[in-house]
């Protein structure tokens, strides 16, 4: 899987692999995946006492990988038979296959095409929606997936009680994360590390408003308002890389220190946050790092 299609980062573009499991359309990100296989000839080994999620292991280029049922995940019931392709993905630090029945194509669309999904299914897989002529596709959270399998391989409540405190109440941030459970955690983590003044918003275009018209009201003083901008890559409407490089190349809003905090960071993929101009990037799971990079960074 070529993950360099897009060679410019903060188009405002993304392409997304459109597949199918149990006769639902779906999509990932492709930079979340580094191959797409036939499922293994030679099959699976199965776990002792294995999680109903966890179809067993395959072995991927003499790697051995955790497969992941994503049928049994998306309708809680065991199809009996497995599908004939597996998602090779690697984010949050983790190498992981899910197994799925087809793939359908790869899609160049904009993020500002993404419609978030609404309250009532907030809290399910859903991270978006995409309308394709009459065909509707599925944005799936591969991410919550992943942790709600094995809570230690992602940002949940248990990792994020461990931070140091002192008083950090004089720096007022702006985060910008599309996802409930991740905004919630980041707000209760930073506050208990001495954070008191939090802008959240659900979406980079949200975040990039409020900034614009904050810099609309006080000019160069704005810094007084918001010190640091912390920002996801995923995001319906406009996503974090965008939003770096929109901030960045304001002469005004330059100033502002931008930290990606990201399931997306790997060594293959930095050199997107590095030229959009980003002044770090971290992968989640990492949040005790991302306090001490906030630190570093205002010298709190």
């Amino acid at each position: 899987m070529n993950n360099n299609i897009l060679l410019e980062s903060g188009t405002g573009e993304l392409e997304v692999i459109e597949f199918i499991a149990n006769g639902t359309h779906y999509a990932i990100n492709v930079v979340k995946v580094k191959e797409v296989i036939e499922m293994p000839a030679s099959g699976l080994t199965t776990l002792p006492d294995p999680k109903p999620e966890i179809a067993g292991l395959i072995l991927c280029r003499n790697e051995i990988l955790t497969l992941i049922d994503l049928k049994y995940i998306l309708t809680k019931r065991n199809a009996g038979k497995l599908g004939k392709k597996v998602i090779v993905c690697e984010f949050n630090k983790i190498k992981v296959a899910f197994n799925i029945d087809d793939i359908v194509a790869v899609h160049r669309i904009k993020w500002s095409d993404i419609r978030k999904p609404d309250e009532l299914v907030e809290d399910t897989l859903s991270v978006g929606n995409i309308l394709l002529g009459e065909k509707l596709i599925i944005m799936l959270d591969f991410e919550k997936i992943v942790t709600d399998i094995s809570p230690n391989t992602g940002i949940s409540e248990d990792r994020l009680v461990d931070v140091d405190y002192k008083d950090r109440s004089n720096v007022k941030l702006v985060l910008a994360d599309d996802s409930p459970l991740i905004r919630r955690l980041l707000k209760e983590t930073l506050t208990k590390a001495g954070f008191k003044d939090l802008r959240i918003f659900d979406d980079g275009q949200q975040a990039l408003d409020f900034l614009n018209a904050l810099k609309d009201k006080k000019g160069e003083d704005f810094t007084k308002d918001v010190q640091m901008v912390i920002t996801d890559i995923e995001m319906p409407q406009l996503d974090g890389l965008t939003l770096t490089r929109k901030i960045k190349e304001d002469v005004v809003l330059s100033k502002l220190p931008v930290v990606i905090f990201s399931s997306l960071i790997t060594d293959e993929l930095r050199h997107k946050g590095e030229s959009v101009k980003a002044d770090a990037q971290l992968s989640k799971p990492e949040i005790e790092e991302l306090v001490e990079t906030i630190d570093k960074l205002l010298n709190v």
